[in-house]
């Protein structure tokens, strides 16, 4: 014989979240809509995961590609003016210059006027894949801000530039 009491039954109780929003209306963010943090970031976040799509065919990450886009422009950059910039800690980019230099990216030589100092250089193969790779950059940018005109992409590009410098 079994001295096991019957199990009581229970059903799962509502929370008082749950009994006020059902899951089929729409969530209030009004509060959040007006947070300049939570609206960079959501933009952010789309743009961030059409870039990534699009420069998989490149094995790109965007610290790579930030990072191969100032070298083009600024050859010779030193890798402390990288982090500077990027604002990127220095071990860091001591792993990322090595990783896309191990790629045949980039090149380091003596910097003409700082003897301490190496200056970065694009290889070929790293002139081309980054003159592909700004393209693809520039045409998502295009798409994942179809919604905005011109003149109102340039503008939300001034006013974060604003926040950030």
């Amino acid at each position: 014989m079994s001295s096991a009491r019957p199990r009581k039954k229970t059903t799962p109780s509502a929370t008082p979240a749950d009994a006020a929003a059902p899951t089929n209306e729409p969530v209030d963010t009004g509060l959040l809509r007006t947070l300049v943090g939570y609206n960079a970031r959501r933009a952010s976040l789309s743009i961030i995961a059409l870039f990534m799509e699009r420069m998989a065919v490149y094995h790109l990450k965007v610290v790579d590609f930030s990072v191969l886009s100032l070298v083009a422009h600024n050859p010779g950059v030193t890798s402390r003016q990288l982090c500077a910039t990027l604002n990127v800690l220095p071990p860091n980019m001591v792993g990322l210059i090595a990783a896309l230099e191990r790629r045949g990216l980039i090149e380091r030589r003596p910097h003409p006027s700082d003897g301490r100092a190496m200056g970065v250089h694009l290889t070929p193969a790293g002139v081309e894949l980054t003159a592909q790779a700004e393209q693809t950059a520039a045409q998502l940018e295009e798409d994942a801000t179809a919604r905005l005109t011109a003149a109102e992409r340039k503008t939300l590009i001034r006013l974060l530039q604003k926040v950030y410098d």
